[in-house]
């Protein structure tokens, strides 16, 4: 027999299930079968009955949250200012101080001054399926929302407008998208922007090399040593890879921009009371101005751990995006 997967919190299994035949398949006892058949049927009726929204709140993120007394922020190790680890006890960035505004609004909603918030280091690569088995229950970090990953996981409001570009060495004396032709180019494994990358490369007949590295810092590292001649990302990440070079004037972007990059932070898809919560923590934040405090905070102020001044004003796009918020994606 099969039993809905979602009448318990992600990552959970009821009790008397089959661990070897997967959450969903009930193992019932000899004695009193048909009373505990029952049972679980009246249960899955006032379920049904009392709508996909109460089914949602009583199932999702918001009720394992209420039953584990904990909240699981995912977090990248080194995607500056997003999400990174600078020595500090704690991981810090932009997206990670916009998750702690959704955490200081749900302690009020649940009741739960003393909810633990737990920290779990995520990949580009590993991300969605810590974020869908339970193991994070928002991802903080600097993902960009695509019609192609809404079909597993859901996005919150737009919080950040980027775009792929390439970076290469100036001694390399490239100067744009042909001079790369031929060329390895680092792109990092589980990013939106390969993507982007193999377009123009089919498009222009460019005939690139693509050398995929686990995270944005050994990309750089790699670009740093000769080791590839371009490194494609976001152009924010990369702005901020060679803003702490040791020689930051001795690499430079070309190119156009290869897409529009929403970011976006991840919560889980079909739980609509955790998602409707989270964007009217963002709407409130949106027009009180906390929003515009945490971006000025991250993008115009020195930020550890060398007190870069990034100097990046906020985008139009994002601007355009406070009055009028979306989850649209790309």
């Amino acid at each position: 027999m099969k039993w809905p997967s979602r009448l318990w919190p992600p990552g959970k299994r009821m009790a008397g299930t089959d661990s070897s035949a997967g959450p969903t398949k009930i193992v019932l006892k000899k004695m009193g079968d048909k009373m505990k058949l029952s049972t679980l049927a009246l249960a899955l009726m006032v379920g049904v009955a009392a709508g996909p929204n109460a089914m949602a709140e009583s199932s999702g993120t918001l009720q394992k949250i209420k039953d584990t007394h904990e909240i699981v922020l995912g977090y990248r190790e080194d995607a500056m200012p997003f999400s990174y680890i600078s020595g500090y006890e704690k991981p810090i960035g932009y997206s990670l101080d916009i998750c702690r505004e959704i955490v200081g609004k749900l302690k009020t909603k649940l009741g739960m001054s003393d909810l633990k918030v737990s920290y779990q280091p995520v990949t580009a690569s590993n991300r969605i399926p810590l974020l869908v088995n339970g193991s994070i229950d928002i991802e903080c970090g600097s993902t960009t929302n695509t019609k192609d990953r809404q079909k597993t996981v859901a996005f919150l409001y737009t919080t950040y407008v980027t775009g792929t570009k390439i970076l290469v060495r100036v001694d390399s004396g490239i100067k744009d998208l042909g001079g790369l032709k031929g060329k390895k180019i680092a792109v990092t494994a589980g990013t939106n922007n390969i993507k982007a990358v193999q377009k123009v490369n089919e498009e222009k007949h460019l005939n690139f090399n693509l050398v995929y590295g686990d995270n944005h810092a050994l990309n750089f590292l790699q670009l740093e040593n000769k080791r590839v001649d371009g490194f494609s990302t976001d152009a924010i990440l990369l702005s901020v890879l060679r803003a702490g070079a040791k020689r930051p004037k001795g690499f430079t972007l070309v190119g156009p921009f290869l897409s529009v990059e929403p970011y976006a932070l991840m919560v889980r898809k079909n739980d609509p009371a955790f998602k409707n919560f989270a964007d009217s923590v963002l709407d409130d934040i949106f027009k009180n101005g906390d929003f515009t405090k945490i971006y000025d905070k991250w993008f115009l102020q020195p930020v550890p751990p060398k007190n870069l001044t990034l100097d990046i004003p906020m985008p139009e796009e994002m601007k355009q995006l406070m009055l009028h918020p979306s989850d649209t994606g790309s």
